[in-house]
């Protein structure tokens, strides 16, 4: 095998990290900086049509993605680390796409869960309406699609899962929507760091956030550095 420049973590898996709601791939490469400085081999996944469309058509744009990973690294398995939208593009693609075989750790970081009031995505985008953008429909409060995504077990497989919300997020209302029953490890920055402010885009630049996210796939107990820059 070729030498590689950067040291890789033997035996890790590669991460994948999930872009959101009008992610461009830019926006996510300080979190794949972090990623690759900690030793994970690191992919960044663009939501196709910046994720306006049908979140079912991303999944299935995005489970191409990950086989096409798995071949390049020859890895068994990957990791997920989603933000805002890619989170529920994630579970999509777990619970009905046959992720669970090929996807060992699940993060996600303010995804609507459990959805979001449509003012809050409408503002948060900038646009006039929900009207037209299907993904703005599917994840508002009380969905058929979010229905479907949350009946039964919201934790499916072998997967570790775990959310971080902030208080401070100004997509996800409430905020609490940003988590996951069945078992899943539901981590609120500010219940660690009171005086943490972090936004919505912030949960992907924030260094307490991240030692979250380094917790989680390291499999080790949840203790944000609340001093982290």
């Amino acid at each position: 095998a070729p030498a590689q420049t950067t040291a890789t973590l033997s035996g890790a898996n590669p991460v994948i990290v999930v872009g959101g709601l009008s992610g461009v791939a830019i926006a996510y490469e300080p979190l794949a900086a972090r990623l690759r400085g900690a030793g994970y081999r690191t992919f960044i996944y663009q939501l196709p049509n910046l994720g306006l469309g049908d979140i079912a058509d991303s999944a299935r744009a995005f489970s191409s993605f990950v086989g096409q990973v798995r071949a390049t690294t020859g890895a068994a398995k990957v990791d997920l680390v989603a933000h805002s939208e890619g989170g529920l593009v994630s579970r999509y693609l777990l619970k009905y796409l046959g992720g669970t075989a090929s996807v060992e750790r699940y993060v996600s970081l303010g995804t609507p869960h459990y959805g979001t009031y449509v003012a809050n995505i409408v503002e948060f985008l900038g646009l006039g309406s929900c009207l037209e953008i299907v993904a703005c429909q599917q994840m508002t409060i009380g969905s058929a699609f979010l229905n479907d995504l949350n009946s039964g077990d919201d934790t499916v497989g072998a997967v570790r899962y775990t959310t971080v919300r902030t208080l401070q997020d100004e997509l996800v209302r409430p905020t609490q929507n940003a988590t996951m029953a069945d078992g899943a490890t539901n981590v609120l920055i500010q219940s660690y760091c009171p005086l943490r402010l972090v936004g919505h885009l912030g949960l992907v630049l924030d260094g307490t956030t991240w030692t979250v996210i380094h917790n989680a796939l390291t499999d080790s107990p949840i203790r944000p550095n609340c001093f982290a820059i």
